[in-house]
């Protein structure tokens, strides 16, 4: 059973009142079945609380000004197709997060898994930890939309694989890791989009693909207005984000598997 709270009994209190669903042992589908009626009650602050492992959390979400909170881990494909709601992890999250996500935005406290913004074609990410393999697969925009997902730590093998739009951006925070800042084939098959890493990027974990150029006066500015938003939700120095240079990875060739094929 679902249970549903809501603080707040005057008008203003109304206003910026919380439903809390305690999500402890709930099936998925009847979790997101009451996240649904909550937002199509016209409800704007969701807390849930207990979750564990629960699939598809947000997934196919219209409106805007809608945040959900989530305390515990949520399963896969959270924010699929999510379209203008904000998601705010205070843990770990799996993997496909934001899977041809169109609008909105997520943020993770906590690590994330793999396949993170498959076909995302709007809306941002943020993860505050680790990132897991292909992170950025096949994302791109869509119409004047441009994804953007941020990663905090370190990320797996893969990172922007297919990628055909949108900003990826690899900050490599943990300065005590052990784990180097990006895995191999970095940008494999890349062919739109951009990706900013901070620090040194070694050419022999990218693709052949992609390029690596010092980022210009304009790219400053973007990535400067880009991680002002991210440490925003983290509570983190902007200028300290900053110190360390960035380098930018952008594809080399539109059609880089052109002449495989035949007209």
């Amino acid at each position: 059973m679902v249970m549903v709270k809501k603080a707040g009994s005057s008008a203003r209190e109304k206003e910026t009142a919380v439903v809390t669903i305690d999500a402890k042992g709930v099936y998925y589908r009847e979790l997101n079945e009451r996240v649904r009626e909550a937002v199509a009650r016209g409800e704007k602050e969701i807390l849930l609380r207990g979750v564990n492992g629960q699939y598809y959390i947000g997934a196919g979400l219209k409106g805007d000004g809608v945040r959900i909170t989530v305390e515990g881990v949520p399963g896969n494909d959270l924010a699929a197709f999510m379209d203008g709601p904000t998601l705010v992890i205070k843990d770990n999250a799996q993997d496909n997060i934001g899977n041809t996500m169109n609008g909105g935005k997520v943020v993770v406290h906590g690590h994330a898994g793999d396949v993170l913004g498959y076909g995302m074609r709007g809306g941002r990410l943020h993860v505050l930890g680790d990132v897991g393999y292909r992170v950025g697969i096949h994302m791109k925009g869509y119409k004047k939309q441009s994804p953007v997902i941020i990663c905090g730590g370190t990320a797996g093998d893969f990172f922007g694989e297919y990628m055909a739009g949108g900003v990826l951006i690899l900050l490599g925070l943990k300065e005590e890791s052990e784990r180097p800042i990006v895995g191999d084939y970095l940008g494999t098959g890349m062919h739109g989009g951009v990706i900013f890493v901070r620090g040194d990027v070694d050419k022999d974990r990218c693709g052949a693909e992609v390029g690596i150029v010092e980022p210009t006066g304009e790219d400053a500015a973007l990535l400067k207005e880009y991680l002002a938003d991210f440490c925003n939700d983290f509570n983190l120095k902007l200028d300290t984000v900053m110190k360390e240079p960035f380098k930018k990875l952008a594809p080399v060739s539109l059609r880089p598997y052109g002449n495989l094929y035949a007209y």
